[in-house]
């Protein structure tokens, strides 16, 4: 089964997946970081997104490898964080990208997460959740995790809010039929508690039919 966790930038959808994940036992996909992984080989080969995006070997787990590579600390550069979401907007690689995550999702079981994972990847999956949060908190949590300044990552997190709601491609917004989590004020565990809860009740509702 597919678990479907989406979210703006800063909601915790990645650490919050992770975690459900290695709750359920399910395998873990992080596709932002398969944009980072794009971006970065673009800035580093100075080559096209969009030329590169169908060539590379890119295995986003708990470790990102890209041609085999370890690449889990380099995508998170702010070079990178800029690049991968100017990348994103490009119809070109997303359509390589969606191809490829489609076939991952194809067998077994996942908790797969990013923008546009209920809309566009998995509009099937069994279980959407919406992560989201009030702008300041997840500017807050950002910041901390980047030991950088609050009011700098709530700027720059404002025009990337702007670019995945507006861009013309799978644009962010809740899937159809996705339970919306609104974690302010809520422990981190107090949220994988309700996202692991929400995929046993529909373990359970599918045992009994």
């Amino acid at each position: 089964m597919v678990l479907a966790i989406d979210g703006p930038a800063g909601a915790g959808k990645s650490s919050v997946a992770r975690a459900a994940a290695r709750e359920l036992g399910f395998t873990y996909l992080n596709s932002g970081a398969m944009y980072r992984s794009v971006a970065l080989a673009a800035l580093e080969r100075d080559a096209s997104p969009a030329a590169l995006a169908p060539t590379l070997n890119i295995r986003p787990g708990d470790r990102v490898l890209l041609d085999g590579r370890d690449v889990t600390e380099a995508i998170r550069a702010p070079a990178v964080t800029e690049a991968a979401s100017r990348a994103a907007t490009d119809p070109e690689v997303r359509r390589a990208l969606v191809a490829l995550q489609r076939r991952m999702l194809l067998n077994g079981d996942w908790v797969a997460e990013g923008r546009d994972i209920g809309t566009v990847v998995s509009p099937d999956a069994e279980v959407k959740v919406f992560l989201t949060a009030s702008p300041e908190e997840r500017a807050q949590r950002r910041a901390a995790e980047l030991g950088a300044d609050p009011k700098t990552v709530l700027a720059e997190q404002a025009i990337r809010d702007r670019r995945d709601a507006e861009r013309e491609h799978s644009p962010l917004k809740p899937a159809a039929g996705a339970v919306v989590l609104d974690t302010t004020g809520l422990s981190f565990e107090e949220v994988v508690a309700r996202v692991v809860a929400l995929v046993k009740a529909n373990e359970a509702s599918r045992s009994t039919h």
